[in-house]
């Protein structure tokens, strides 16, 4: 079921602000299942879901596991004339080491290893007392805001479409295998970005401050 939300000053209850057009509402009660789009650009703004934080702790976990573990199996390698060159994940991050792009280097493993990382636990770490309907845990709330406001800096998804775009130009001149590492990394992306559309940010900031 979808709905509009109502103008502000037309009705009471709690302010939601439009991500997308910045339009400002006042949202009373939204049951499970219902749907709560922008009246100006339709970009959903509430759509609680039964048992989403439960499905959204396990695409976490299991975003978490492919992380570490791609750091430690081969990315991929590439063949050309008999000889073979290989790179892990840290590998292709690192590719711009040397010299002064070592800053731009560091920079590129925060965002695409560290960062999302820390996101997915501190996500974690704020919902599992909400799953578990027990009483958040110290800095929860602190803990997801935080995890809000690195989700513009959690840029997986950008090196990966980079990396493929790069990689398939490559295949003209060299044979390129990629390695169990990449096809986690891709696994990694997704999953992160199914948590994310199943995240309905006003329910949990409801039920944290409850």
């Amino acid at each position: 079921m979808s709905t509009q939300a109502n103008d502000a000053p037309g009705a009471s209850g709690d302010l939601i602000a439009c991500p997308h057009c910045d339009a400002l509402y006042r949202v009373t009660t939204v049951a499970k299942g219902e749907r709560v789009n922008c009246a100006r650009c339709h970009a959903p703004l509430i759509h609680p879901r039964a048992h989403a934080g439960l499905f959204i702790i396990a695409l976490a976990t299991a975003a978490m596991v492919l992380i570490v573990a791609a750091l430690f199996l081969p990315f991929l390698e590439i063949r050309r004339m008999g000889f073979s060159n290989g790179a892990s994940l840290i590998d292709a991050a690192l590719a711009f080491s040397g010299g002064p792009m070592v800053v731009l280097s560091l920079a590129v493993v925060a965002m695409i290893v560290a960062l999302p990382l820390t996101r997915l636990m501190l996500t974690v770490y704020a919902l599992t007392p909400l799953v578990l309907e027990r009483r958040a845990w110290p800095g929860a709330r602190r803990a997801f805001l935080l995890s809000e406001r690195l989700k513009p800096w959690s840029m997986a998804e950008i090196f990966m479409v980079g990396c493929v775009v790069s990689l398939f130009k490559l295949t003209d001149l060299a044979r390129v295998e990629f390695g169990a590492a990449f096809w986690m990394f891709i696994a990694f992306v997704a999953l992160v970005s199914v948590q994310d559309r199943l995240m309905c940010r006003w329910s949990v900031w409801r039920a944290l401050e409850r």
